[in-house]
């Protein structure tokens, strides 16, 4: 929000997104180097992502592991609706539509990637 506003509908969204998501990278992986636990809140939507940043820590000697809140669709609108009403200024806004349209994409983690500490 601070570096580009409430760009959320423009088209190059996803390439800035990508490119702060890569800076992020680039700073938790020096903080992994180091010793220093590190949360990554990128989303990852896809178990596919997911995997990736786990072989990426493991490339750098550290541990990985993936915690998931199970909220229901009902209540994860619920929770946009009252957000929504109420926006902080360095959040996006989410319009209800745009994350129906999400929900279909996310890939809900598996009981053993859950369990699996790397």
């Amino acid at each position: 929000m601070a570096l580009f506003g409430q760009d959320a509908e423009e088209p190059e969204h996803d390439a800035r997104h990508s490119l702060i998501e890569a800076m992020l990278w680039n700073i938790a992986s020096r903080a992994l180097e180091l010793g220093t636990n590190v949360i990554l809140d990128f989303g990852f939507w896809a178990r596919e992502e997911r995997e990736d940043y786990r072989l990426r820590a493991k490339r750098l000697g550290a541990s990985s592991e993936v915690h998931f809140l199970d909220v229901s669709e009902d209540e994860l609108l619920r929770r946009l609706a009252v957000r929504n009403s109420q926006p902080p200024q360095e959040s996006f806004h989410i319009s209800e539509e745009s994350m129906k349209l999400w929900i279909v994409f996310f890939q809900r983690p598996t009981p053993d990637e859950l369990e699996r500490r790397e």
